[in-house]
């Protein structure tokens, strides 16, 4: 059941809470998240990003969604390329989350010097030790406030069971509990 938006019991209601960014931030920190490094490649490229907007979108086609910064290289590169990949890191990849994550990381060619990685079937770089890598073609681009929500349609998946994943909650790093 819908209706048009601004219709229904809240009408006339919908004004915004005052709350500040730093609020928001720390409201959308309470929702724990996996660790992404979004890589992708060019001719004269290789281009890698650590990311933690992350979502399935569809099984049929299969479909997952990535947001990335609207002013960002990494939103300009994809969009250029037309592939990415989705790399969900392992708990022993945090040094790869803060790697990627950095401003002084290597660029161009020599973005992966030191990193353990192989080519992915669209020739985006995917992670050694991942927990999963998505290999995506890109699907649809949709602009949004201050990203670009990214739609790729996932051409291979590789899958590490036995494999951890890393964890960000509340402004840091975690790790899962259990067996």
């Amino acid at each position: 059941m819908s209706g048009p938006p601004g219709g229904g019991l809240a009408e006339g209601r919908l004004e915004r809470q005052e709350f500040t960014s730093r609020d928001f931030r720390d409201a959308v920190g309470a929702f724990a998240t996996g660790i992404n490094v979004i890589t992708t490649r060019s001719e004269d490229a290789l281009y890698g990003m650590t990311a933690n907007a992350f979502s399935s979108v569809s099984l049929d086609p299969p479909l997952v969604l990535i947001c990335i910064g609207l002013t960002s290289e990494g939103g300009e590169v994809i969009s250029r390329n037309g592939v990415f990949a989705v790399n969900v890191l392992s708990a022993e990849q945090e040094p790869l989350s803060r790697f990627f994550a950095s401003k002084d990381r290597p660029r161009g060619l020599d973005a992966f010097r030191g990193v353990d990685h192989h080519e992915a079937v669209t020739g985006s770089p995917l992670l050694d030790g991942a927990v999963v890598h998505m290999d995506c073609r890109l699907a649809a681009t949709h602009e949004a406030g201050d990203h670009l929500i990214f739609i790729g349609e996932v051409l291979a998946i590789g899958v590490e069971p036995e494999a951890k994943p890393l964890i960000f909650h509340g402004g840091g790093y975690q790790l899962l509990k259990g067996d």
